[in-house]
């Protein structure tokens, strides 16, 4: 999890807290209880952040492969866009150029 090392407390810490009892003290049982509702809180949190970590590693994931494929589609637009080799007169800078755009293209590389 992205938040573990953020947590001071662990459910087993709050269940195993053990209070001094002193003559004016809280009773026993509602601390119990209370810490009881605690813990089941602290679980739903937990889970929430567990949820939230999966789904922020699938938006990465899928963020990456659309900078791919927009990567591939703007190398593939720039190569479409190039005037045909009618048009004008072809040096061998302009087929490198071509051939390493069209290899770009078919590849996937950068």
């Amino acid at each position: 999890m992205l938040y573990q090392n953020k947590v001071s407390l662990t459910k087993k810490d709050i269940l195993e807290k053990e209070f001094k009892v002193d003559t004016r003290g809280f009773r026993p049982q509602e601390v119990d209880k209370f810490l009881d509702i605690i813990i089941q809180d602290y679980d739903a949190f937990n889970g929430t952040i567990k949820d939230m970590d999966e789904e922020l590693k699938a938006m990465f994931e899928e963020n990456l492969k659309l900078k791919k494929e927009i990567r591939a589609l703007n190398l593939k637009l720039e190569t479409l866009k190039e005037p045909s080799f009618s048009s004008h007169e072809v040096n061998n800078s302009d087929l490198l150029r071509r051939l390493s755009n069209l290899e770009k293209v078919i590849y996937g590389k950068e």
